[in-house]
């Protein structure tokens, strides 16, 4: 399965396990997902790619950008939200298309399904001035951060 990784997959970067990725607690069930539905079938067109949403985060100077690759999603279906404890948590769901009886599906790959992705935010985040877009199918969520002030420093003479 996943946890295998394939000699024949040529494919550079493509890592099976990060242990850096996410702090994401890892479930040893959900790969199974496939096979548990609500229709109790073999087959689920609700593919654990998508809840595995992979998000881009990067720190410059001036703020901690988020870029997430969501196609196919609108802004309405996805919700970022900064909760209490400087966590900045994206989430959001993409509906399975509705099949008609007459169709035959050949392959199935594009991901549907629902995502939530958590990242503990860092103490220079400015938690009141987070903004986020949407364009071309990437989220980008902007968090400004705060000058670091050096601490001023006084040199105290030791008496004698």
């Amino acid at each position: 399965m996943a946890l295998i990784p394939s000699f024949f997959d040529n494919q550079r970067g493509n890592n099976i396990f990060d242990p850096f990725s996410s702090l994401d607690i890892w479930d040893p069930f959900k790969d199974l997902t496939p096979f548990i539905s609500s229709s109790n079938s073999l087959f689920s067109r609700e593919n654990p790619a998508f809840v595995n949403t992979r998000i881009d985060w990067k720190e410059t100077p001036e703020a901690h950008v988020f870029q997430a690759d969501l196609p196919g999603l609108k802004k309405e279906e996805v919700k970022v939200e900064i909760e209490d404890d400087r966590v900045l948590q994206i989430s959001g769901q993409r509906n399975v298309e509705k099949e008609d009886k007459n169709d035959t599906w050949h392959r199935v790959e594009r991901s549907s399904g629902k995502f939530l992705r958590r990242f503990r935010l860092p103490e220079n985040a400015r938690m009141d001035q987070i903004k986020a877009c949407m364009e071309n199918g990437v989220l980008t969520v902007t968090v400004p951060k705060e000058e670091v002030k050096k601490p001023d420093v006084k040199t105290v003479e030791i008496s004698e």
